[in-house]
């Protein structure tokens, strides 16, 4: 999979929590980042952006990711798994 750089800004708090939560679920942010946004492309694929936010898979997703990752069930996927070629 090619990979590409994207910054994103947060709050000092919320980035504080990332890096913590990653650790303890012994990940990376990145990672937990890819992995939500492969599960909320599953769900939402073929819809346009701005209605994303506001689909009720986007709750799901972020709920379905973030149970996954605290438990310790999370799947990973590769990029040609979800995306195929």
């Amino acid at each position: 999979m090619s990979e590409t750089r994207l910054n994103v800004s947060l709050d000092r708090d919320l980035a504080e929590f990332a890096k913590m939560f990653a650790a303890e679920n012994r990940t990376s942010v990145a990672d937990m980042v890819t992995q939500y946004l492969l599960s909320l492309k599953r769900r939402v694929d073929g819809q346009q952006m701005e209605v994303i936010l506001s689909h009720p898979a986007f709750q799901e997703a972020m709920k379905d990711a973030q149970s996954k990752l605290q438990t310790g069930m999370a799947k990973w996927h590769s990029y040609d798994e979800v995306f195929g070629e």
